[in-house]
């Protein structure tokens, strides 16, 4: 029965921070459940320590746990726990800070600024009060573990709170939320099963329900033990195996994982996947809505943390992070940004790219497979993660002349280990298909020369060069921009290169006559070192922007400044040699735009006028 009732009014302040928790620190509604358990956990928690030095404490009832009720005619839900509970005084102290002094101050520290104020929100750890954002009233009733009295609490969130002792209630703490009349949903079992094993699953304490149509039995409902929480040994594939395909929604095996406990000032598990393929999910989010990494602290659910714990680079990656002190704003929905939550980001980046250069090495089929579906994806680090950058580099694959069709299967350290004899540069060409960059005249010279060079023709690739100037102390070179110094290469078999220079120094006269027939058509004419077998190709400055890149940019609206190439020819190929002969000027400028048209399709350009380069070529044809 209740022996002593008191009613204490809320500082003026008080309904303004409830308002704010109510309407403004919570996305979902529905986490008031995940607050009030997680609660009760804690009280789980600290009576499972206390009672190691005091066995006492636990009574005859030794087994702790949570359970979860309602009761659909008086429209309430029961939060209750068999925990360390509550006294008088830790009730009016503990239950909630805003109901303290410092309020006022809270308030007055508030700037306006939405994500400073949340994190400083955090220092006044009100979770219990999201009870209100379904409720229009809370009861709540404590005992101590230690004490025979009890107390009960009640408000309806407005402007008091009244306090009872009472001389008998169970051990531990009884939440009841007298829910608003628009929160149906949450008298329902389903819904209840539902939000626990979103957000609670793996409480280490059972959660349970009334079981249905049995009076007095209940049954538990979440797992009750966190899979990354069981020693490796115990764990089997198919353990890791199943768990990957239920936090991530695919039907697919992960390719590989990874499992670690760290220790120290701050301790926390990993379990990582690669998935094999991508999710179905991934294929309707992007870089700006990731998700995949789930955020616990002391097994229970806090976020979807891929944002805040791995860079966009890495966004294929699902798992769990459990941390033992990661601090949490106020909603336990926002990471304050500290030291210690770069700590575990830093150790998130090092473990994944840990494990996909363990797959490569260890299981080369499934590293192809993965990088397949995730290969353009990892090169957005390159330019993202500088720190990293040379690392996530070998990890990537590339298509070469060397490698057998598109497949990109070979790694820059493959190439470093078959550079010729002089060669100081990593060479490679990027276009819109791989047979554009196979079929690219600007690669003829290096090929005839022995030397290997790497086709690229992903979108991303151009980009992502941008930001990759040399790996492992070599410089990469793009065969289609700037000069290409091929003197320290070894010549290819039967030429001559005091032969060369003399042919070079023979081509004056055709060089001036086709850039005089061009003009402003192309910045300048001169000789090629790069071909062997076409007459001309088109090369850029080496900060020039690739033509396929600025075709595609133009493509999706963007203003790209045109930027006029150089136009490259072999004074030994016959068409060169024609035009040079060619003593009628009308037909010398044909065979001059004839020479210009062929380099920009190699290109993959549209030709301005099509049909006028159809009559030429068919001119030229006919003699």
């Amino acid at each position: 029965m209740s022996t002593t009732t008191e009613t204490r009014k809320f500082e003026a302040e008080v309904a303004q921070v409830l308002h704010l928790v109510t309407h403004s620190l919570y996305s979902h509604k529905e986490i008031f459940l995940r607050e009030l358990v997680s609660n009760a956990s804690d009280a789980c928690d600290k009576l499972r320590f206390a009672a190691l030095a005091d066995a006492s404490l636990l009574g005859d009832d030794a087994e702790l746990r949570i359970e979860l009720s309602f009761d659909k005619d008086a429209r309430t839900l029961t939060i209750r726990d068999n925990g360390i509970g509550m006294s008088r005084e830790e009730v009016i102290e503990n239950i909630g800070t805003i109901a303290r002094s410092g309020t006022r101050k809270f308030l007055e520290a508030l700037s306006g600024d939405a994500r400073r104020d949340t994190q400083l929100i955090g220092q006044f750890g009100v979770g219990f009060y999201s009870a209100f954002i379904v409720a229009d009233k809370v009861t709540l009733v404590s005992r101590r573990a230690d004490a025979t009295q009890a107390v009960r609490w009640t408000s309806d969130g407005t402007g008091e709170y009244s306090l009872e002792t009472l001389d008998a209630a169970p051990r531990g703490t009884a939440v009841t939320l007298h829910l608003k009349a628009d929160e149906d949903e949450f008298l329902s079992a389903w819904k209840l099963r539902e939000l626990v094993h979103k957000y609670s699953e793996h409480i280490a304490f059972p959660i349970r329900l009334p079981k249905d149509g049995a009076d007095g039995e209940w049954e538990t409902v979440n797992d009750a033990k966190a899979l990354w929480t069981r020693p490796k040994a115990e764990l089997k594939d198919e353990d890791y195996q199943g768990f990957y395909k239920s936090i991530a929604h695919d039907f697919n095996d992960a390719a590989a994982w990874t499992h670690n406990r760290v220790e120290g000032n701050q301790s926390y598990t990993l379990l990582l996947y690669l998935p094999s393929k991508p999710p179905f999910d991934a294929l309707f989010s992007g870089r700006e809505e990731r998700k995949g990494l789930k955020l616990y602290i002391r097994r229970v659910f806090i976020m979807d943390a891929s944002e805040q714990l791995l860079p966009a680079y890495l966004r294929f990656v699902r798992g769990v992070v459990d941390s033992d002190d990661l601090p949490l704003n106020v909603s336990r929905e926002i990471l304050q940004d500290n030291r210690l939550l770069q700590q575990i980001r830093a150790a998130c980046v090092k473990r994944v790219l840990d494990l996909i250069e363990k797959l490569a090495k260890d299981e080369p089929e499934k590293s192809q497979a993965f990088i397949d579906a995730f290969g353009n994806t990892l090169k957005e680090g390159v330019a993202e993660d500088a720190a990293n950058r040379e690392r996530i580099a070998r990890l990537l694959r590339f298509a070469s002349t060397r490698s057998d069709g598109p497949a990109r299967t070979v790694a820059l350290d493959d190439y470093l280990g078959r550079m010729v004899v002089g060669q100081e540069a990593i060479y490679y060409v990027t276009a819109e298909s791989y047979a554009a960059a196979k079929g690219s005249p600007q690669i003829e010279a290096l090929r005839a020369r022995g030397v290997e060079v790497l086709l690229m023709f992903d979108r991303i690739d151009e980009w992502m060069l941008g930001y990759l100037g040399e790996y492992a102390g070599k410089k990469l070179k793009n065969v289609a921009k700037g000069e290409l110094d091929l003197d320290k290469l070894p010549l290819p078999e039967g030429q001559d290169a005091a032969a060369r220079q003399a042919a070079a120094q023979a081509a004056a006269g055709v060089l001036a006559r086709v850039k005089e027939l061009l003009g402003e058509r192309v910045k300048d004419v001169r000789v090629s070192q790069r071909l062997t077998d076409s007459p001309a190709c088109l090369v850029l400055d080496d900060y020039d922007m690739a033509l396929h890149l600025q075709r595609v940019l133009r493509e999706a609206g963007h203003d790209v400044p045109a930027a006029s190439p150089v136009l490259e020819i072999n004074p030994s190929h016959a068409l060169v040699r024609r035009l040079e002969a060619e003593a009628d000027a009308g037909r010398a400028a044909e065979l001059a735009l004839l020479l210009l048209e062929q380099a920009q399709l190699l290109e993959g350009a549209q030709l301005e006028d099509p049909a006028a380069f159809v009559r030429r070529l068919n001119a030229l044809l006919a003699g």
